[in-house]
């Protein structure tokens, strides 16, 4: 019995602590997860807004649009998706915003021939704010540790899949 009782209190130490992953091991899963997303250009789009179109994962809602921003939520988390149709899908400008800021704890940066694409976190008011950009998209919201790479690869899927549409 004390046997069995040991054994158990060892798997259920195990197990908790790979629930309980440091700051450092989820970035690391955090930057291959955006890499990966980043990778997978062809994302079909599911949502046709007044300007653009996209892929909005499942659980998430539109509650805003305007010209070049969407806030969509999942439950109570805001998610804030800004586009300028002016900047290629190529630019830096928000990953050089981010990195003259100084204020990130990681910033990770992805490119191809025809994108750039990058992964910031800082941390604010014991929350992480998470930003995703392609191009000229991105997408920000507050998250908690645990959650990051859920919202990384939520996130990556939705910048990947804009396509703008222009009204004459």
């Amino acid at each position: 019995m004390k046997k069995t009782v040991t054994v158990l209190f060892v798997v259920v130490g195990i197990f908790l602590a790979g629930c309980n992953q440091s700051e450092d091991e989820v970035f690391t899963d955090t930057k291959e997860i955006a890499e990966t997303m980043f990778n997978q250009q062809d994302v079909e789009t599911n949502t046709e807004l007044e300007h653009f179109t996209l892929f909005i994962p499942s659980g998430f809602e539109v509650v805003e649009e305007t010209t070049n921003n969407v806030t969509l939520e999942k439950g109570d988390q805001p998610y804030i998706l800004f586009y300028n149709p002016l900047e290629s899908t190529k630019s830096e400008l928000n990953y050089q915003k981010a990195a003259d800021s100084g204020a990130y704890i990681l910033l990770e940066a992805f490119e191809d021939d025809e994108r750039f694409g990058y992964l910031g976190v800082r941390s604010e008011d014991d929350v992480y704010v998470l930003e995703v950009g392609v191009g000229r998209v991105k997408i920000t919201t507050r998250t908690k540790l645990k959650s990051i790479d859920d919202n990384t690869e939520q996130m990556m899927k939705m910048a990947n899949s804009i396509a703008y549409r222009s009204h004459q």
